[in-house]
């Protein structure tokens, strides 16, 4: 009898602690590791991809399958950063020819951000299979508006082979006022958003929050597995300075300081996972680095230059640990307080990436956080009731 209760609890108690055991959840699978959902309806097309190094199942590219499987794929698009995924951030992205396959690379970053009817006119369907890390001002999302747009205005048939969200699991920060509009910030929803790209597009198609979209054929291949709660661990750097997921999950808070003189630490071993400046007291902030010149980062902020800062944590429990289910103000607040010059600290990116000036303003007449929290609270109200019309999974 005494086995039987063992055995017993040892069932009920055991998954509990393999879950807790780890983060993330493996059996989640992104909508292009499962073919079966996508290659029947792409043969016989024209086929457009809009890829780049994160459009992968397992170590074989999604460009390689199609191909493999009879797919008559006409022409690549990518987004910043480029095909390959390593140039830096706002770099010019150049059309080429893809080497290896002979293919068109058509780059819809810098002047050319929205295919064109000419990009289209011998395409009938594109595929779109891009790894966001679900971050209003992270432009993957500003490419998949613009995709939509010329399929819509073009009558061109858009297939989303949808991905997880990594930052899926919570929903915060201020919501952007469209008097500041931009290619980091083009509609209005908080930084952190928690929907994947096939949720947001069906958002932005719902809402008619896109030209064209009235006449868009859209579908949504859904990924498996996958509930927002859930935490995905990223096969592939999804850019040059996202390359650890404690990266990924510092990401939507940390780049707040790229508007402003603080370097998050492109150009070091660690981007996205330290932050620090030349004038920073080394007293205070002890975690010192020297940028370096290289890919991904050609000329970070401060190269050559030794600055003293933080290192915000090595690991993935870390960082979760320290932002839980919510943009985290302390980095932006701190360095403010120390800062030196005040007066130069913020630059003009960072109404752009706040999505309104209130919250620069609010740091520099020293609101309290809880304030400023407050404040967010009417716009994310209303955004989640829009949000939760279009979710996809639990």
């Amino acid at each position: 009898m005494l086995i039987k209760c063992i055995v017993f609890y040892l069932a009920l108690l055991l998954p509990a602690y393999c879950r807790a055991q780890g983060i993330y959840d493996t059996t989640i699978k992104p909508a292009d590791a499962m073919p079966e959902r996508y290659v029947p309806q792409l043969k016989g097309k024209r086929v457009a991809l809009v890829i780049n190094q994160t459009s992968t199942i397992g170590n074989v590219s999604l460009l390689d399958l199609l191909r493999s499987s009879g797919v008559n794929v006409v022409r690549i698009f990518v987004p910043e950063h480029g095909f390959r995924g390593s140039e830096d951030a706002g770099a010019n992205v150049e059309n080429a020819i893809d080497s290896a396959t002979g293919l068109p690379v058509v780059s819809l970053y810098g002047k050319h951000k929205k295919p064109t009817a000419e990009d289209l006119a011998d395409v009938d369907i594109v595929a779109y299979d891009l790894q966001d890390v679900g971050v209003r001002f992270y432009t993957y999302i500003s490419t998949l508006q613009y995709v939509m747009e010329a399929c819509g205005q073009n009558h061109r048939r858009l297939m989303i082979l949808d991905r997880p969200n990594p930052n899926g699991f919570y929903v915060d920060g201020p919501v952007l006022d469209t008097a500041y509009r931009s290619f980091v910030g083009m509609q209005p929803i908080p930084i952190v958003y928690g929907m994947t790209a096939g949720e947001y597009a069906k958002m932005l198609a719902g809402e008619r929050w896109c030209t064209g979209v009235e006449k868009l054929d859209m579908m949504v291949v859904k990924c498996a597995n996958y509930a927002h709660e859930k935490k995905y661990k990223l096969p592939v750097a999804p850019s040059p300075n996202l390359r650890t997921m404690a990266a990924v999950y510092a990401y939507p808070s940390l780049c707040l300081l790229e508007g402003s003189v603080i370097s998050v630490g492109r150009g070091t071993e660690f981007p996205f996972q330290q932050y620090g400046h030349p004038e920073l007291d080394s007293t205070k902030y002890k975690n010192a680095f020297t940028p370096k010149g290289g890919e991904g980062a050609k000329n970070p902020p401060y190269e050559s230059k030794r600055c003293y800062g933080k290192m915000t944590g090595k690991s993935d429990a870390d960082i979760l640990n320290i932002i839980g289910s919510e943009l985290y103000l302390g980095w932006l607040i701190t360095t403010y307080a120390d800062y030196p010059d005040k007066e130069n600290f913020f630059n003009a990116f960072f109404v752009k990436l706040a999505g309104s000036p209130e919250l620069e303003n609010d740091i520099k007449n020293n609101v309290r956080e809880i304030e400023i929290r407050k404040k967010w609270e009417p716009g994310l109200n209303s955004f989640k009731i829009i949000r939760k019309k279009y979710l996809l999974y639990e």
